[in-house]
């Protein structure tokens, strides 16, 4: 909410309405601006790939490959490859039906040059040229021409190899026949504009992951994805005498380089994808539940198994985009999904009539599920495709899956028992739950009146700009509240390690002091009855120490954050304060380094390492070493004070934690904002972040002994 201040300082508004009225009388036709061809895309490109950051940069890919992938999914084309190029390239070929390249009745040119430089030309509008595909508005190609800097667009087709580039979405030649051929593909190349995205650098596991989904959903279908970013002399692309034509289609796949490549293909479709979903999980399913039937035109594809956890996964898609934030199937499902839990109970009198029924939080607990729907005529909201808004897929999913998961509790009744007894389970966890949460988040405790006695609160009731620091122990709890801006800055120190949270329900959570003293803290309830409108402070600052200790502990909070307060993730009101490591004492003057490399660039390339003390704050200081009639050095009794010594000599201090230092110190390096570094926490990967969650938080053993064994070399050792 904006104050009444902010909206008239300085008189900004009253000037504004003024100009506004005294100029009212100019505007006019010529004062319309219509925008034409791609220039609509340079202009917003929000409206048609979501952002300019690496999502939307990454974005183009898919959009390019979607476009490959629907070619296999109409039945032409088994085959993709997908590489990465030096110079922020990506070139993306199939073995689909090529691009048409005849003149377009309406366009006057060539349909290749229609698709890559008019929005809203496709061959998805109607027709038979697709009767399913993931493309809808016709803006795909065209959109990442225009808001590439360099583009090339080559077709194999009707016995011809043609081709056509084009800058910033504008050809810059005719589209040509430039050698005879007897493949049928399509070959995009493009390059980001760094005037829409700034930094160019494309992430190789984040098209692997979402190439990997890919290959599950359209069965027998081969993906190559292939990193030649480090090829120095990248070689011809066209024009060479080479064994086959097939090489000049799926060209680096053939060059028999050894370059960094991975290649997915599978037969088992949904159950495969599922079965990757709980590689790391327990089962208490053994068979995965799986359907596909289509119902009024609507292709439904679902699979599904329970594993001994308390999160759920649901990946729901649609025409194989991937719908991150649910829509019409995912609701259809849900509530099918609850519907028969509940008969199934019923008609075999699993459950006492004082319990009640499930609600859906109770039969989700410990699901995972991949929901697939393919439609004729598809309606998303928003061209990120990030949710399904076809009314018919719900009723479609809905019946399909109910009667064939009805169908499947009646033919595996050990099966059936399993998820009955887990979903009673949730459904008993779930009151003790609630009960818990009430007793804990009274009304009085959200508003501030009883608030944890060791908060430090801050005075401003601002949440904008309050901030709440997290710090380890009550030392460095001790040094914070004394070294902070009271007006803005709270504190709340955490004793040891709280709760691992990965698998603990609410209540658990609650009793857990420090973690029932963070809830309170931080005002926004939890839950069900959580609300990020009663946010306290809009920056939650973890600053733990810069040890083994400190790691685990961030850790727990980020479990704890994620798990539970998800949005205050998303939201982006979660950071990771960057104490330093050294301070350094040159003469005079003194300077902190963040970082070993830091250090030495301070300290300076020509330093005498004979002249270089390093102190550690745990141990009594020693003498300095003197030479011959020089006046002895030392360092006074305290925390860090001046230092007499010859001019050229260095002298470092190693800071374990944020206990050592004294409360100027903290304020100066870690809590200053004109100073400090902080780091934002936010969710690129929510499946990879869950996955990651799962593996080092969970009970599994073996899945966290095999990931520290493949990232032990990545690990930092502080000895």
């Amino acid at each position: 909410m904006v104050s009444q201040k902010d909206d008239t300082k300085d008189g900004v508004k009253g000037s504004a309405f003024a100009k506004v009225a005294a100029s009212a009388h100019h505007y006019d036709a010529s004062d319309i601006s219509v925008l034409e061809g791609l220039e609509p895309v340079r202009r917003r490109p929000g409206m048609y790939i979501g952002t300019t950051g690496p999502e939307g940069m990454h974005h183009l890919v898919w959009e390019i490959f979607d476009n490959s992938r629907d070619e296999a999914m109409g039945g032409f084309c088994d085959d993709i490859e997908i590489v990465m190029l030096p110079g922020n390239r990506i070139r993306v070929a199939d073995n689909g039906r090529g691009i048409p390249v005849d003149m377009h009745k309406k366009t006057k040119v060539s349909a290749l040059e229609t698709v890559m430089t008019t929005l809203h030309a496709g061959g998805k509008f109607g027709g038979e040229g697709y009767k399913i595909s993931g493309g809808l508005h016709g803006v795909g190609a065209s959109v990442v021409n225009a808001l590439s800097s360099y583009c090339r667009a080559e077709v194999h087709r009707d016995g011809g190899r043609y081709a056509q580039e084009y800058s910033q979405g504008k050809k810059k030649n005719g589209v040509k026949k430039i050698a005879a051929s007897k493949l049928h593909g399509t070959i995009i190349t493009f390059e980001p504009d760094t005037e829409i995205f700034g930094d160019i650098k494309f992430d190789w596991h984040t098209i692997v992951n979402h190439i990997r989904q890919q290959a599950y959903l359209v069965k027998k279908l081969k993906i190559s994805i292939i990193d030649a970013r480090n090829l120095e002399v990248l070689p011809p692309l066209g024009g060479r005498t080479s064994k086959s034509e097939a090489e000049d289609v799926f060209y680096f796949r053939d060059l028999g380089l050894e370059l960094p490549s991975v290649s997915f293909y599978f037969e088992g479709g949904l159950i495969s994808l599922v079965k990757y979903y709980n590689k790391f999980q327990k089962p208490i399913q053994s068979n995965i539940f799986y359907v596909e039937k289509e119902l009024d035109g609507v292709g439904v594809e679902i699979a599904l198994q329970y594993v001994d956890d308390i999160a759920d996964r649901i990946f729901p898609f649609a025409n194989n985009i991937y719908n991150p934030e649910g829509g019409t199937h995912v609701t259809g499902f849900k509530t099918a999904l609850t519907r028969t839990l509940n008969m199934y109970c019923k008609k075999n009198e699993l459950m006492k009539e004082s319990e009640g029924g499930f609600t859906g939080e109770d039969v989700l607990e410990g699901l995972t599920a991949v929901i697939s729907v393919k439609l004729r005529e598809i309606q998303f909201e928003g061209q990120t495709k990030g949710k399904l808004g076809s009314v018919e897929a719900q009723g479609a999913v809905a019946t399909v899956f109910g009667e064939a998961f009805a169908n499947f509790l009646e033919e595996n009744p050990d099966e059936a028992k399993s998820i009955i007894n887990k979903s009673i389970l949730a459904l008993k966890a779930r009151k003790a739950a609630k009960a818990a949460k009430d007793s804990v988040l009274r009304k009085g405790a959200l508003e501030g009146m009883t608030l944890p006695g060791k908060l430090a609160d801050c005075q401003s009731k601002d949440a904008s700009e309050s901030e709440l620091f997290l710090v380890e122990g009550d030392s460095a709890g001790g040094s914070a509240k004394q070294g902070r801006d009271r007006r803005t800055q709270a504190i709340l120190p955490l004793r040891g390690k709280i709760l691992n949270v990965e698998r603990a329900r609410i209540d658990k959570m609650l009793a857990s002091k420090e973690v029932k003293s963070l809830v309170i803290a931080l005002g926004t309830s939890i839950g069900d009855t959580f609300d990020l409108e009663k946010m306290r402070y809009h920056k939650i600052i973890i600053a733990t120490d810069a040890d083994v200790d400190g790691s685990h502990i961030r850790t727990l909070l980020l479990t704890l954050f994620y798990r539970y307060f998800r949005q205050v993730i998303d939201a982006g009101y979660i950071y990771i304060a960057q104490p330093p490591l050294y301070k350094i004492k040159k003469g005079k003057e003194i300077s902190y380094a963040y970082t070993d490399e830091e250090k030495m660039k301070v300290i300076g390339k020509n330093a005498d390492v004979s002249e270089i003390n390093e102190i550690d704050n745990e141990e009594p200081l020693p003498d300095l070493p003197l030479s011959k009639g020089e006046e002895k050095a030392r360092l006074p009794d305290g925390q860090g004070g001046s230092l007499e010594s010859k001019p050229n000599k260095v002298h470092i201090q190693r800071f374990k934690g944020l206990g050592e230092m004294n409360p100027e110190e903290l304020w100066e390096t870690t809590m200053d904002p004109k100073n400090r570094v902080l780091k934002k926490v936010n969710i690129e990967d929510a499946e990879e972040a869950n996955k990651i969650f799962d593996i080092l938080m969970g009970s599994e053993v073996p899945p966290r002994k095999s990931f520290i064994q493949s990232n032990a070399k990545l690990a930092e050792i502080d000895i």
